[in-house]
């Protein structure tokens, strides 16, 4: 099967490009942005050597999904697919944060609390918690939105507001749009039997001075699921938790003795492997959305792409 790994698209009135760990975002004439959802698999902030079949059709059609679902709370960036695999929005500046919020102690905070730690990017987490369980109150845990894409690190409110990277009134309005976007998509994965348990938002600006949502949200590379029937006798027994995410990726590279640390070698990843990624990709999208997910033609994937960005600029 066909999969796109890196693009080279030359589009009308393109300004520049940004590559980033799933996401390849083209810049129309500073004022419309053309993002292409790639098939790359990124775990620990490194890109893995081999892409998964229809994984950018998948989070690329989630992350529209949700957003139109949405957009009555926060205003965001998107106007169009005009492909499966792509998005196409208003330019704004991004944030160099990511408002991450979580609901559940769970993947990277869990880790850090295991380890004895019971701050987080400057809040506290409570005494007594065992892995998976609920928080009083959902916490945001923000973390840094590297110039390459790739290294991410935690970061408390008030060294964001220090370091000038948000002021003060800005990162107000991220923190109520990031509750209220969770909130939403608590309320749209209870529907489907589904925990929101953490996810994270980005936010830039328009040059007008407007904040609105962008990139992609609620999707399984952004998002973490567990399934809510059987959660808490799962809870009480002290059994891991039945997770629709791409924490199923992350525990087989710690099973395979890869964390992302340098000198470590990720584990080859066979064909039977990639296939059983992608099918789980393809539960992710039916169980989050409710709808049937249908393969696109990959016969010629960027031919397809080009075409139909190009015939959809020609329009806008």
């Amino acid at each position: 099967m066909n999969t796109i790994n890196n693009t080279n698209f030359d589009f009308p009135g393109q300004k520049s490009v940004y590559k980033g760990k799933v996401r390849e975002v083209y810049n129309i004439d500073d004022k419309y942005l053309v993002m292409i959802a790639s098939d790359r698999l990124s775990a620990f902030d490194v890109i893995m050597p081999r892409q998964i079949p229809y994984k950018g059709q998948i989070l690329n059609q989630i992350a529209s999904y949700m957003l139109e679902a949405t957009s009555d709370l926060v205003p965001n960036w998107l106007i169009a697919c005009p492909d499966p695999n792509v998005a196409v929005g208003y330019l704004a500046k991004p944030f160099k944060v990511e408002m991450v919020i979580r609901g559940y102690l769970s993947g990277h905070a869990w880790r850090e609390y295991r380890d004895g730690k019971r701050t987080l990017c400057g809040v506290p987490m409570p005494e007594g918690m065992k892995e998976n369980d609920k928080f009083p109150e959902p916490i945001i845990t923000p973390s840094t939105k590297a110039d390459d894409g790739l290294h991410d690190e935690d970061i408390s409110r008030e060294e964001i507001i220090a370091q000038g990277l948000v002021s003060e009134k800005d990162y107000e309005t991220l923190e109520d749009y990031t509750r209220k976007l969770f909130q939403r998509g608590t309320e749209l994965a209870a529907e489907r039997d589904l925990i929101l348990v953490d996810t994270k938002y980005e936010f830039g600006k328009t040059s007008e001075g407007k904040i609105v949502l962008i990139d992609e949200i609620h999707t399984p590379d952004s998002s973490r699921y567990f399934y809510a029937d059987g959660y808490q006798e799962r809870q009480d027994k002290g059994e891991p938790q039945k997770q629709l995410s791409k924490e199923f990726v992350r525990r087989w590279l710690i099973e395979n003795g890869f964390q992302g640390k340098e000198g470590q070698v990720i584990p080859n990843m066979s064909d039977e492997k990639i296939r059983e990624i992608s099918d789980r990709y393809i539960e992710l999208y039916e169980n989050i959305t409710g709808k049937t997910f249908e393969k696109s033609d990959t016969s010629n994937l960027e031919g397809r792409i080009q075409k139909n960005v190009t015939e959809y600029l020609a329009n806008l």
